[in-house]
């Protein structure tokens, strides 16, 4: 089975947290990778997201320390929406 790694930044303005990561994450942009596997036997190339990883911390983070979080996708796109529907 061919798995592609798909990496991508989200952007949150307020402190948000994720079930899996131990702690409320601050306001920041953090990388997001999505591991997804080909889905054989069909006319053209489809994938399936099979996992979702963020870094921590966020990318404006000085700390030397970075820790990889394996994560649900719904999770965060909920966690995204929340932030994206809070009075700014």
């Amino acid at each position: 089975m061919f798995t592609r790694t798909t990496h991508s930044i989200v952007h949150f303005d307020a402190p948000f947290a994720l079930k899996g990561v131990d702690k409320t994450l601050p306001a920041g942009d953090y990388d997001v990778d999505q591991d997804e596997e080909l889905i054989d036997g069909l006319s053209r190339a489809a994938y399936c997201r099979v996992a979702t990883y963020i870094h921590v911390p966020a990318r404006s983070s000085k700390l030397g320390t970075r820790q990889v979080f394996p994560i649900d996708h719904f999770d965060l796109e909920a966690a995204l929406l929340e932030d994206q529907s809070r009075p700014g």
